[in-house]
């Protein structure tokens, strides 16, 4: 799955660059997206992200590309690569931070709950062929 975000004066930090909390909010949200269109009627919290390290920084008005791809599914939670790269105005496309991302379905309780035994995997799909 890939979506892009433009870095705008509100992303800011107090130095001027993105701050790293909103990147992480976009990283969560972009996951939960492709988890849910990947196992439709699934109910995903996340538990976890298995690494934050922020290769560079990042300047107002940038372009961020962020690639989503599945890498394992377990019996209740699944795994995501996400790699996120910047292009700045004139500038080559940079890979600024990578981790994954782990999510859990849940059933109503709460509770960890068997994800369908059918993964779509609409997440990699081009539009016309996404399966609803």
């Amino acid at each position: 799955m890939e979506n892009f975000r433009l870095v705008r004066p509100e992303h800011l930090n107090h130095h001027g660059y993105l701050f790293g909390g909103v990147l992480l909010k976009w990283l969560d949200e972009f996951g939960w997206m492709a988890a849910t269109l990947d196992f439709p009627g699934s109910t995903f919290v996340t538990v976890g992200m298995d690494e934050i390290n922020f290769k560079k920084r990042i300047e107002n008005g940038s372009i961020l590309r962020f690639i989503i791809k599945p890498q394992r599914t377990g019996k209740t939670s699944v795994t995501y690569i996400a790699k996120v790269f910047t292009n700045q105005a004139g500038a080559q496309q940079d890979e600024v931070f990578t981790t994954k991302l782990t999510f859990v379905n849940v059933g109503e309780n709460g509770k960890p709950t068997p994800l369908p035994t059918k993964c779509q995997y609409n997440s990699q799909k081009k539009e016309n062929e996404l399966l609803f």
